[in-house]
Order: structure tokens, then C-alpha cells, then sequence
């Protein structure tokens, strides 16, 4: 998923290698052992097929301002696109972190401006445009979410 350039055109633009894939995997795990919370895989319920990952994050990420909160992230494979999976899988995440991230009032997610279909997935999931800043070299929005507020059905 991470290696096909439709995939991340909106993140990076640059495809990842299988190290770099690796790599982030890795750093999936290392969430899981060291903060108790990470990113799951995604599956079509009807095939079992990979469908893509959701979770939280702490990233620490050079940005301004700082965003020091846990993000939510998505990410679809092409073949899934535009069946509601983004959605259904973030929303399912918002709901795990309400019950497990204790004192966390507050998540974030960031999103290139161009990316649309994401910025509807957070405004869906009850995401509100919070700053423009910039990422690594690239325009980057940030949306946050209070978690107490119970996600939408």
C-alpha cells in the first residue's frame, strides 16, 4: 500500500521502500508496547482483504504549533476507495479512544488541503479545522476533536 504513488501522493509523494515500510511498522508495534495505543489493519468484513490501517499516533513531529495530542490517521488502498471504509474505521478508532484513552480530551489528525476525500472522512468524524501550518516542506491542516464528545453513528 505504502509503495503505490496514488497512496501517497497526499502524504509524502514519494512511495515507500520496503525498509521504509518496514520501518513503519515497527514504529506501529513500538506505539502498541511503549503508549498502549497504535494502529490496527483494516479488512473488507465479506473477503477478509486488506483494506488499509487506522490509529493513533504520537509522532512528536517538528510542526508548528506543536500538536501534543494523540492523532488519528487512515489510509485506504486504491481498490477501496469511496466505499466508507475511512470512515467506518475512524469512527471505530474515536470509539476505542474514548473508552481507552483516559485523559485525553482532545486528537487530532493532520491533512494535505488538497486531499478532499480525507478532509470529508475528518469533518465526518467530527473533526474541526483547527490551523494551517506546514510539514515537512508541504501545506499541511490541522483538524482537532474533543474524544468525551461521543462519536457519531
Amino acid at each position: 500500500m505504502w509503495s503505490d504513488p496514488e497512496i501517497v501522493r497526499h502524504i509524502s509523494g514519494t512511495p515507500s521502500t520496503l525498509e521504509q515500510s518496514w520501518s513503519r511498522l515497527l514504529r506501529y508495534i513500538g506505539h502498541w508496547t511503549a503508549l498502549g495505543f497504535g494502529y490496527w489493519i483494516v479488512e473488507e468484513s465479506a473477503t477478509g482483504a486488506f483494506a488499509g490501517e487506522v490509529g493513533f499516533a504520537r509522532y512528536r513531529r517538528e510542526i508548528i504549533p506543536p500538536i501534543d495530542v494523540p492523532e488519528l490517521g487512515w489510509m485506504i488502498v486504491r481498490d477501496a476507495h469511496g466505499k466508507g471504509y475511512a470512515t467506518e474505521a475512524a469512527r471505530a478508532a474515536i470509539a476505542w479512544g474514548e473508552r481507552r484513552l483516559g485523559g485525553t480530551a482532545e486528537i487530532a489528525c493532520i491533512v494535505a488541503p488538497e486531499n478532499v476525500a480525507s478532509i470529508r472522512v475528518a469533518e465526518k468524524c467530527g473533526f474541526a479545522f483547527a490551523c494551517k501550518t506546514t510539514y515537512m516542506t508541504l501545506p499541511t491542516h490541522v483538524y482537532k476533536r474533543d474524544l468525551a464528545r461521543r462519536s457519531e453513528a
